[in-house]
């Protein structure tokens, strides 16, 4: 059986600084009709640095949505047509101060594919050296850094909820114990 749907109109609802919102009709494998709701984002980049002790360098940032504190990795929004690792670079530097000498793709994910066209790249920093912190004039962040055992422990307990700070952890930790990284 195939699968796939087929668009037959878009109708644009919203256009956002960030997000844009529209509503496909399509036709399904059945060849029924039916109404998708598309969140169109430019996609982003998290970063998970890594120090020289094991430890990662996470955040704590309020998010309005959850009207809460979430502890996570860095991580910010892709520029059009900016390239992803440049992104992460840049979003580390600006949020913690540092910059890394390597990074290794963690691949990427799709957080919300029900809905939702971001996409997320996934990268590990190492070999990490000062550089200038210097957040959005919105972004108030506090640094903390832990070893990366604790932290899937965390994700693991559920006291970790962000989707992209969840994958990137359980990823590095894993290419860790693989003799990877």
């Amino acid at each position: 059986m195939d699968l796939n749907e087929t668009t037959l109109s878009q109708k644009k609802i919203f256009d956002g600084e960030v997000i844009k919102l529209r509503v496909d009709t399509v036709t399904t494998p059945s060849g029924n009709s039916a109404t998708r709701e598309i969140v169109e984002h430019p996609g982003g980049v998290c970063i998970l640095p890594l120090d020289e002790n094991g430890n990662v360098i996470m955040e704590w940032q309020y998010r309005h949505p959850f009207t809460s504190l979430l502890y996570e990795l860095p991580a910010g929004k892709l520029i059009k047509g900016e390239d992803p690792l440049e992104c992460g670079k840049r979003e580390l530097e600006e949020e913690t101060g540092l910059c890394a000498k390597e990074y290794i793709s963690l691949g990427k994910i799709y957080p919300t594919p029900g809905f939702c066209t971001e996409i997320i790249h996934l990268y590990l920093a190492r070999n990490l050296y000062k550089g200038t912190k210097n957040p959005d004039e919105d972004e108030f962040i506090e640094l903390e850094a832990e070893p990366l055992e604790k932290l899937v422990d965390k994700v693991l307990s559920g006291e970790i909820n962000d989707a992209k700070t969840c994958v990137a952890l359980l990823k590095a930790n894993e290419m860790k114990n693989r003799g990877l990284i």
